[in-house]
């Protein structure tokens, strides 16, 4: 690829420190690392680059041999959404979980100590916390990853997980910026839209980003959302009206008055790269008022890194971006990383907590029909009714319950059934109690209520064998049913494990 500009050329230097990269490996390609000594200042991390902390830790004081000050991102939500443990799944639970038990010192708590540990692994930003509130129950992308419905709980739970994320140095972004809950379209796939109106979005959807801001997030996430009332033409993250109208002005103008660094969703989503173009896209975020793009998830080579960094080179050779307004965004960059690089807040707050986790998903649960219910004395059979992941989780990390009882019940066995194989239901069901056997029936879905394949098998299930245990790992929408029913709100690994103790008899809930 020709070069615009010498690549010591403040524009150019400018227009790399805006962008926040993915890359494949397990150690930094010598792409990066060069880039990183042009200007690049912040890499993004997923799920394909991490091992073991231990390699996780190698990798970062590889990135920072070479630039000290580097910002290395992450998106670690917890729960559902993990990549420090994306094979295993996450050791905490997700926001729905929290948002149920409704303790924001115990949120507190947990996102203190995932902090903890992203900041011994040498990550100092995390995507997270989902500020989104949850209104439309039958929203494919947000789901548990939300802390509720109830705008006034999504912000005080947004504020403790800020500040317990901020406090072991690791800076939050908080997002989706105005609003990703009342979609049901998801933005990895296309352009969602939401009709609400500027006095709904003010009592709904900004009530948790205005808590954010008030918190002292140091970042916050754009959504790729159509929100007419703001803007009709353009989605948050290209609009100067959302970014700059809304998100950026005083308080005293009806803005929320963030003077922080603002990052896009992934430019690469189909929101924008098949509506605007991610090049295209990238100028009109700067223009907007964003002062970093986030790239990589699906795009992770140095020839997106210079097509971008092209892109906004020419848009300021051709006046269409302004160079004070790059620089700006540039030096919003590296404010963020003198902040991290200074370790500011780090170490407050207390020793650190390896079972919070765990604490908190089995405050999270809520259980139908304890009264009456009789452990099994032997291994059950488990019945994952199993969903196509969406692109945020991922197929990678396991979930449900049935690891988790084989170890307090050796011999459980298990059988996954997805929607291909649930269609015809009278033979998915003659399937599972074929296999089942005597056993113990458990029964385990996500999101029951958005799926009415899931919901005919598991009411002819429960109708075949009355005692079949029921665990819902998602929204707990649908009616409570079977002997046992758990809602763990979140199929993080310790949310199976707390359902897992409850039917095996080994604890109740907290």
């Amino acid at each position: 690829m020709t070069t615009l500009v010498s690549e010591t050329d403040t524009v150019t230097r400018d227009a790399l420190a805006v962008l926040q990269p993915g890359f494949v490996g397990t150690t930094a390609p010598d792409w990066l690392l060069r880039r990183l000594d042009d200007g690049l200042a912040a890499v993004g991390l997923f799920g394909r680059n991490i091992q073991s902390p231990e390699q996780l830790a190698a990798l970062t004081t590889q990135l920072r041999a070479v630039r000290p000050d580097v910002l290395v991102a992450i998106d670690e939500e917890g729960g559902d959404v993990t990549r420090l443990e994306v094979r295993t799944g996450s050791s905490f639970p997700g926001n729905l979980a929290l948002g149920a038990v409704d303790d924001p010192e115990l949120t507190h708590r947990v996102a203190r100590e995932l902090g903890r540990r992203l900041a011994a692994c040498g990550v100092n930003l995390n995507w997270a916390p989902s500020a989104d509130v949850n209104s439309n129950p039958g929203n494919p992308v947000i789901g548990v990853r939300s802390f509720g419905a109830d705008p006034q709980l999504v912000a005080r739970h947004t504020t403790a997980y800020i500040q317990g994320m901020q406090s072991a140095g690791v800076a939050a972004c908080t997002k989706h910026f105005p609003g990703h809950g009342d979609t049901n379209v998801d933005s990895h796939h296309a352009l969602p839209r939401i009709d609400a109106d500027l006095s709904t979005l003010s009592t709904r959807e900004l009530v948790p980003f205005r808590a954010a801001v008030a918190a002292g997030t140091k970042v916050v996430m754009s959504a790729h959302i159509l929100l007419p009332a703001l803007d009709a033409a353009l989605p948050a993250t290209l609009s100067h009206s959302a970014l700059t109208g809304l998100l950026r002005a005083p308080v005293t103008a009806g803005g929320l008055g963030f003077d922080g660094l603002i990052v896009t969703d992934a430019v690469e989503m189909k929101a924008i790269a098949d509506t605007h173009g991610i090049e295209r896209g990238t100028v009109l975020a700067l223009a907007a008022g964003a002062d970093a793009i986030c790239v990589g998830g699906g795009l992770a080579d140095e020839d997106i890194v210079l097509r971008l960094r092209d892109a906004l080179v020419t848009a300021v050779r051709s006046g269409e971006l302004s160079e004070e307004r790059l620089a700006e965004a540039a030096g919003r960059v590296r404010d963020l990383a003198r902040w991290t690089a200074e370790g500011s807040g780090a170490g407050e707050g207390g020793a650190p907590e390896p079972e919070v986790g765990l604490v908190a998903a089995r405050r999270a649960l809520r259980i139908t029909g304890a009264e009456s219910y009789t452990p099994p004395t032997e291994p059950p059979y488990v019945a994952a009714l199993t969903p196509m992941a969406n692109i945020a989780v991922g197929d990678e990390t396991p979930w449900g319950v049935a690891a988790e009882l084989a170890r307090l019940l050796p011999g459980t066995r298990t059988g996954d059934l997805g929607r291909d194989q649930a269609g015809d239901v009278p033979a998915a069901l003659r399937r599972v109690l074929s296999e089942a056997g005597d056993r113990r029936i458990v029964a385990v879905v996500r999101d029951a209520h958005r799926h009415p394949w899931m919901t005919a098998l598991l009411d002819a299930l429960v109708a075949a064998r009355p005692e079949t245990v029921v665990v819902e790992m998602g929204v707990p929408q649908a009616p409570p049913s079977g002997a046992l029913h758990i809602s763990t709100h979140g199929a993080a690994r310790v949310c199976g494990t707390a359902a897992a103790e409850v039917i095996a008899g080994r604890r109740t809930a907290d």
